[in-house]
C-alpha cells in the first residue's frame, strides 16, 4: 500500500511511525508546510491512503474528498480540541486513549478506525508523549492500516455511546495555566507544569520579568517563602510553595513584542544576574538515589549490577552535565561491581551535544569545542573500562552522538519502541564521539557509512537485525527494566563473566595497537574543529534553525519516499 505521511514536524511520534510502516508499505512524508505543496505531493504520490501522526493545521478539504485521510488524535472516542494530554495531566486523569478517526469538516469528529487506551503516568506532557501515548498511537495507527486494508466500515462518532467519554475541549490558553504560588497546593502547580512543560511553558514573573517554565519536579526537604527561589542545582532552580517547594530545569524568556526571539536554556542560567544569595543545594548521585528530588544523575546498587541512572532535558547534554556524568561514571567504575548499567528510567538516552546552550555562548563556535569535547571524554572512559560489562540501557531515543554514546558500551539494550537517528548530517557535522571506530565494529565499515550518511530513523528492532543493538524489548518502561535487572543480575552471576572481561581486555589492546582511539579521536575532531569554525560551513545556520525551530520551506529530499 502506499501510505503518505502528513506532520507538521518529522518529530518522535512520526518517525516512530515511519519505521513501524516502511517494512510493510511504501510510505512517504510530507511535512504540512502549506495547501498548495501538499496538494501538489498528494497528485505526485497518489497515495492510497494519507495517514497523520502529528498535525497543528487542517488538511484541505479538496485532498480530504479525494483520498481517505486518517488523523491520529492524543485523547480517547469523542475527545476533541488542540490540547488533549494538556487537559488529562492538568486534570489529573488515570487513563486516557489515542483515537485513529478520518478527516472530515469538523475537527476531530470523524469516523474512527482505531481507538487505544492507555495510563497517565506522574510525568511531564512531552515525556507521556514519548512513551505511553506514543505506544497507544503506534499499536492504534497499525490497527486502523490494517482495518483499512480490510472491508472495516469505521464508526461514527456517538456521545450517546457509553464508551465515548470524550468531550469537546477549548485550547489550554494561559488563563488555565497561572499559578498562584501563595496559595496553590505543590500537587496542583506540579500538575499545571507537567501539563505545559516542554510546549507551550507557563507565563510567570520571576523577578519583576515574563518568563515561560518549562517542566517541574517534586522536592522533599527544601522550604521557604512561597514564590522565594530558595536554591540552584546543576542550571536547575527551587521555588518554594506553601506546602514544599518545586524543581524548575529550564525558563524561556518572554519575547518583548519586536524583540528578538528567545529560546529555552537552563533557569540557572537565565536568571544568573538575579542569583546571588541562593545558595547551591549539591546532591551525589548514590544520595538522589533515596530521595523525591530533582536530580539529572542517580546511582544505586542491586544484585552486583551498578545502575547509573541519568535524565537530561530533551536529551541534550551541554558541557557541565557531560562532565558531570563522566564524574558519576569514573565514581561507579570504582565500585566493586562487574555489571554496570547506563541510561535513564524513562524517555530520551541522548541526543547529543546542547545546541540551544551553545546558541546562547558568546561564542557558539568555543562553546561546540568544548561541548564536543567534553561528549568525547566521556565516550573515551566507556570504551576504555576493560574491567566492567557495561550496558547501555535505552527506554527512550537516541540521536546522533547520542547514539555513539550508546554504541560505546559492550551490549545495547532498548525498548522495542526506541528510535534510533546514528547520523549527524541534518546539522552539518561530520559527527565524534569515536563513532568512526564504534559504529563499524558494530555493523561493518559498508553499513556504517550508509547509516551515517542517510539522515532516517532507525527502530530498534531493525537497529537489532543490523548489529546497532543487542535487544529489543517489547513492552513498557517497567516491563523493559524488570526484564533488564533479571539479565544484568545474571550477567554479575554468570561464571563465564570473568573470560569475558579478560576477552574484552585483550580485545581493546588488540584494537588500540591496530589503530589508537587517540588516532580516531584527532580525525574526528580535526573535522568538527572545521565545522565548527570555518567560514561559509552549514552549522551555525543548522543549529540557529533548529533552536528557534525555523521550518524549512519544502520536505527535505530524504523524507520523500
Amino acid at each position: 500500500m502506499r501510505i503518505l505521511l502528513v506532520a507538521s514536524a518529522f518529530n518522535s511520534l512520526t518517525q516512530r511511525v515511519h519505521t513501524e510502516l516502511r517494512d510493510r508499505h511504501h510510505i512517504g512524508v510530507e511535512l504540512a508546510l502549506g495547501d498548495d505543496l501538499l496538494r501538489a505531493r498528494v497528485d505526485s504520490f497518489r497515495p492510497d491512503l494519507i495517514l497523520a501522526p502529528m498535525l497543528t493545521t487542517a488538511i484541505p478539504e479538496d485532498v480530504w474528498t479525494r483520498y481517505p485521510v486518517l488523523i491520529v488524535h492524543p485523547g480517547p472516542m469523542g475527545d476533541r480540541g488542540p490540547s488533549s494530554l494538556d487537559w488529562a495531566i492538568s486534570g489529573g486523569a488515570t487513563e486516557w486513549g489515542v483515537t485513529v478517526l478520518q478527516a472530515v469538516a469538523e475537527m476531530d469528529a470523524g469516523p474512527i478506525w482505531a481507538s487505544v487506551p492507555f495510563e497517565v503516568a506522574d510525568c511531564g506532557k512531552s515525556e507521556l508523549y514519548r512513551n505511553e501515548a506514543a505506544d497507544a498511537a503506534v499499536r492504534a495507527v497499525l490497527l486502523a492500516v490494517e482495518r483499512f486494508a480490510g472491508d472495516y466500515e469505521p464508526e461514527p462518532l456517538d456521545y450517546t455511546r457509553p464508551d465515548v467519554r470524550g468531550q469537546l475541549r477549548p485550547y489550554h490558553s494561559q488563563q488555565y495555566r497561572r499559578i498562584d504560588w501563595s496559595t496553590e497546593s505543590t500537587a496542583a502547580i506540579l500538575r499545571k507544569l507537567r501539563a505545559a512543560d516542554s510546549q507551550p511553558g507557563i507565563v510567570d514573573v520571576l523577578f519583576g520579568r515574563e518568563y515561560f517554565i518549562h517542566g517541574g519536579h517534586h522536592e522533599d526537604k527544601l522550604r521557604g517563602v512561597p514564590g522565594a527561589i530558595i536554591a540552584t542545582r546543576d542550571g536547575a532552580v527551587c521555588r518554594a510553595t506553601v506546602d514544599g517547594a518545586i524543581w524548575i530545569p529550564q525558563l524561556r524568556p518572554r519575547r518583548v513584542p519586536g524583540g528578538p526571539a528567545t529560546f529555552k536554556r537552563p533557569a540557572a542560567d537565565v536568571l544568573a544576574a538575579e542569583l546571588g544569595d541562593v545558595p547551591e543545594a549539591p546532591i551525589t548521585p548514590a544520595e538522589a538515589a533515596d530521595r523525591d528530588t530533582w536530580s539529572e544523575l542517580r546511582y544505586r546498587e542491586e544484585a552486583g549490577v551498578g545502575y547509573l541512572e541519568f535524565a537530561f532535558a530533551g536529551g541534550a547534554m551541554d558541557t557541565r552535565q557531560c562532565r558531570r556524568l563522566l564524574d558519576a561514571y569514573r565514581q561507579a567504575a570504582r565500585r566493586p561491581v562487574d555489571v554496570l548499567v547506563l541510561g535513564p528510567a524513562r524517555d530520551f538516552f541522548s541526543n547529543g551535544i546542547h545546541l540551544n546552550v551553545i546558541e546562547a555562548a558568546a561564542d557558539p563556535a568555543q562553546e561546540s569545542w568544548r561541548n564536543i569535547t567534553a561528549m568525547d571524554d566521556l565516550v573515551e572512559a566507556i570504551l576504555t573500562t576493560t574491567d566492567k560489562l557495561v550496558i547501555s540501557a535505552l527506554t527512550g531515543n537516541a540521536a546522533a552522538g547520542g547514539v555513539m554514546l550508546a554504541l560505546a558500551a559492550d551490549e545495547v539494550w532498548c525498548r522495542e519502541s526506541v528510535v534510533l537517528n546514528p547520523h549527524y548530517r541534518l546539522m552539518g557535522l561530520y559527527g565524534s564521539e569515536y563513532w568512526t571506530y564504534s559504529l563499524p565494529r558494530r555493523v561493518g565499515a559498508a553499513e556504517a557509512a550508509r547509516l551515517a550518511s542517510t539522515p532516517l530513523p532507525v527502530g530498534a528492532r531493525e537497529a537489532v537485525t543490523l548489529g546497532l543493538a543487542d535487544y529489543a524489548v517489547p513492552g513498557t518502561a517497567d516491563d523493559f527494566w524488570t526484564w533488564a535487572r533479571q539479565e544484568a543480575a545474571a550477567l554479575a552471576a554468570a561464571p563465564e563473566l570473568a573470560e569475558r572481561l579478560l576477552a574484552k581486555k585483550h580485545r581493546r589492546a588488540s584494537d588500540e595497537a591496530a589503530k589508537p582511539l587517540a588516532a580516531y579521536r584527532e580525525e574526528e575532531l580535526t573535522e568538527m574543529h572545521r565545522n565548527f569554525f570555518s567560514p561559509n560551513e552549514s552549522y551555525h545556520q543548522l543549529r540557529q534553525n533548529f533552536v528557534y525551530n525555523v521550518s524549512p520551506m519544502v520536505t527535505p529530499a530524504y523524507l520523500l519516499g
